[in-house]
């Protein structure tokens, strides 16, 4: 399920809103809103769009929509279909209600906080991914959620690795590299079957009867 929801300015890193969690959640994941705002400060204007940080029990979703950034913290048995569907929504809301308003200079912290109320609507929504709605939302193509670069946060964090799109599509050249080396290896194993098996079979077999042969008679 989604266990919090923070946005915030992609420019500065400014939060503009956030879910009011009760204070047992507080104190569960304060180390993970920790982290999230380490995620804003490394986001840009070249920042992967979408993607998917693993940290401990969690995944931390981000989407990036007009300049602002859409953070949920999820369990990681949530499908992320359904999160990134979620976060559709609230980016959605928000552009609407406050788009014109979240580059002003002089913005405080938490600007737009009553948008929890309709972060909280949203979110009790999501929370049965068992749902017929959700169900359903799983079922159509909403976003192929395969082509979604995840990141583990150790790396993210403390090995410098970073969120750019040019990073990403590097990433991806090289796990499509990879695959086309193993895609190719096993071709290759496949015709060298179909091209020899049955004479090596034969021959097999018939080394097997002159050991057997020789052997026990």
């Amino acid at each position: 399920m989604v266990k919090s929801t923070i946005i915030a300015r992609v420019a500065d890193g400014l939060p503009l809103a956030a879910s009011m969690d009760d204070e047992q959640s507080e104190s569960e994941l304060a180390g993970y809103k920790s982290q999230a705002k380490a995620i804003f400060k490394k986001l840009n204007s070249q920042s992967e769009p979408v993607c998917s940080i693993e940290s401990g029990p969690y995944y931390l979703h981000y989407l990036l929509d007009q300049g602002v950034c859409y953070l949920s913290i999820c369990d990681k048995s949530f499908p992320r279909k359904l999160a990134f569907n979620y976060l559709d929504e609230l980016a959605k809301e928000f552009n609407m209600s406050y788009g014109s308003e979240v580059q002003k200079p002089n913005l405080r912290p938490y600007a737009f906080i009553k948008f929890d109320t309709f972060i909280q609507k949203t979110k009790r929504i999501y929370e049965d991914s068992r749902t017929q709605q959700n169900l359903s939302k799983l079922n159509e193509d909403l976003r192929d959620v395969t082509q979604i670069m995840t990141k583990n946060m150790e790396d993210l964090l403390w090995r410098g690795d970073s969120l750019d799109r040019m990073n990403s599509l590097s990433d991806r050249l090289r796990h499509q590299s990879e695959k086309y080396r193993k895609d190719t290896w096993k071709l290759n194993v496949e015709f060298l079957i179909r091209k020899w098996g049955i004479p090596a079979a034969i021959i097999l077999g018939f080394l097997l009867v002159l050991y057997l042969r020789f052997k026990f008679f």
